[in-house]
């Protein structure tokens, strides 16, 4: 099955820094956008491998932050 998510990235020091929206928690970087695409699918299969052999259940809280002004 194919998944489709939005990639978020930004350039920091001269490295493409990316995460899936859809998918908290999963971040990579790499040299190019090429890369970082490569090694956010990477990101993505490990993180959904770890969960499938640990069979973790994911919880959500909402939580308040106060804003820096």
């Amino acid at each position: 099955m194919l998944n489709h998510f939005t990639l978020e990235y930004w350039i920091d020091v001269g490295w493409f820094v990316g995460r899936l929206k859809e998918v908290p928690g999963v971040f990579s970087q790499g040299e190019s956008l090429e890369e970082l695409e490569e090694n956010i699918r990477d990101a993505y299969c490990l993180t959904m491998e770890c969960e499938l052999s640990h069979r973790m259940i994911v919880q959500t809280k909402e939580i308040s932050v106060k804003r820096l002004e």
